[in-house]
């Protein structure tokens, strides 16, 4: 079966459509580093679509990132985005992830959790290839805390969202099966458009596996709302759009948490 990874049309719109601020991709990196063990970090990024997070985190925390993607498409797109002389990009999955044991610090799961098939292999070999200090950062939105602006305009997308992404409870149980135990969990929210026009362009484009599941006249209606509302915005002062996402940090089962 074919998945929505795998479709070239995605991979090319998905630097488009997913990019943000330089300041809102600093302050993400700094937080997702922030749990590193060490300074200058050996990354694992599972999932890396076309390589915002990996080329950031080489640039802010001096990290050395081994990035990959089930994509057969995703690792050229990143190379072309996102080069680095720190970053390897790789194609490989989170159940077999192309990694020898206990070689890195720290490991970052951005929006691909809700897209694994067996969660508790992942996290087996997520804790395979750590360090036993090492941490793995889950960055995603809980079902519980759904509030995209993109629901507002696409309202049928919420009910998606609400199948597809996980309860609070559920990849900790998972990654605690896999040897993974959970420290602790935080939301976090920074720009991803100056206004709802900016806002508007990056979504015509279907930039997420997410807007597979609509009917093209369900699609068109959406962006048809927002565009006006964005024509509006127009008239008075444009704002910047947020988007926040949960983060949940794990370890090895019996690390010892810094005090």
């Amino acid at each position: 079966m074919r998945r929505a990874h795998d479709d070239e049309r995605l991979a090319g719109a998905y630097e488009r459509g997913n990019r943000m601020p330089e300041p809102s991709l600093r302050s993400w990196a700094d937080l997702i580093a922030a749990p590193a063990p060490r300074p200058a970090p050996a990354v694992l990024e599972v999932g890396t679509g076309t390589g915002m997070f990996a080329s950031a985190l080489a640039r802010r925390a001096g990290a050395r990132v081994l990035a990959v993607d089930a994509s057969e498409a995703m690792p050229a797109e990143a190379r072309h985005h996102h080069p680095h002389p720190a970053v390897h990009y790789v194609p490989g999955t989170a159940e077999a992830l192309p990694a020898p044991s206990a070689s890195f610090d720290l490991a970052l799961l951005s929006r691909v959790v809700h897209h694994l098939p067996d969660r508790p292999r992942a996290a087996r070999e997520l804790a395979r290839v750590l360090r036993p200090d090492g941490r793995v950062a889950v960055r995603t939105a809980f079902r519980e805390h759904l509030d995209s602006l993109v629901h507002t305009y696409c309202p049928r997308l919420r009910a998606v969202d609400e199948r597809r992404f996980p309860g609070e409870d559920e990849p900790a149980a998972d990654f605690a099966a896999g040897g993974l135990d959970l420290l602790g969990a935080a939301s976090f929210a920074q720009p991803v458009t100056a206004s709802l026009t900016a806002y508007h362009a990056r979504l015509a484009t279907r930039p997420r596996s997410k807007f597979t599941h609509l009917t093209d006249a369900e699609f068109r209606d959406g962006p048809a709302r927002l565009e006006a509302a964005a024509r509006a915005e127009r008239a008075t002062a444009p704002e910047p759009v947020l988007e926040r996402y949960d983060v949940a940090v794990f370890t090895p089962c019996g690390a010892v948490a810094p005090s």
